[in-house]
């Protein structure tokens, strides 16, 4: 009969992602894992298997996280309230992007950047999680033009497209450095272009885009688990993990 695990697995994932997220996959040996965790290597090998595998656990568990604040935020509702909620993702991102200080970038991208051409489980990992999020997009943007928000002469597919895009390079341009009212910035323009109903102007209600929401972002470049004060759940801020 196995013996009972002496650790907290959930703990021990989490700082074998901070280890993977500060040094990279090629910079991480599992000496230094061991090291982060405090167990020895033998235990890590016997629960997790060897750094592919860990790292592979850890890049699911991230991407899960991702998709899951999506999902809070995008999680369908009434149409008329499909905008609102399209704009409070977006400008989410931003914030959680001008909030990463330390400018560590979403696991996901680091991770696809360095292993995607060569490791078919975290390219495709990568891949089911950009779609995923596409898919929510998409699916707000449709309920957007139902309600009239959104011209239904465009294609979804594309508008969705063109959001992630800017949601995902948010990300890259802000570890490079741009300040944080540029990336408010950049959230209010993309959501600016998605073009109206024809015949309608900006001055008209219902075709006003709303307001940068002031909600304390989930900091998406952040563990699992930390919200913006450093505490809190998966299930509220799980990019807490981003924006990704």
């Amino acid at each position: 009969m196995p013996r009972p695990r002496a650790f907290d697995e959930r703990q021990v994932l989490e700082q074998a992602r901070e280890q993977f997220w500060a040094t990279g996959y090629a910079g991480t040996r599992m000496d230094d894992i061991a090291k982060a965790t405090g167990l020895g290597k033998g235990s890590l090998y016997g629960a997790f298997g060897d750094k592919s595998k860990l790292f592979h656990r850890v890049f699911g568990d991230w991407c899960t996280a991702v998709v899951e604040v999506a999902e809070g935020r995008l999680a369908g509702g009434p149409d008329a309230e499909a905008l609102a909620r399209l704009s409070e993702y977006v400008h989410l991102m931003a914030e959680n992007t001008a909030s990463d200080t330390e400018r560590r970038g979403c696991l996901v991208a680091k991770g696809a950047a360095e292993l995607a051409h060569r490791d078919p489980t975290v390219a495709g990992r990568s891949a089911e999680t950009m779609t995923a999020l596409l898919t929510l997009l998409r699916t707000e943007i449709s309920a957007a033009q139902r309600h009239g928000d959104i011209d239904s002469a465009a294609d979804p597919e594309r508008l969705a497209a063109l959001l992630l895009t800017v949601v995902r390079g948010m990300e890259a341009v802000g570890k490079a450095g741009l300040a944080p009212e540029t990336l408010r910035n950049i959230a209010d323009t993309a959501l600016a272009v998605l073009p109206m109903p024809r015949g309608r102007n900006a001055s008209q209600p219902s075709a006003v885009r709303p307001a940068r929401t002031d909600s304390a972002p989930s900091r998406p470049h952040d563990p699992p688990g930390k919200g913006a004060s450093g505490q809190g759940g998966l299930a509220e801020d799980a990019t807490t993990p981003p924006g990704g």
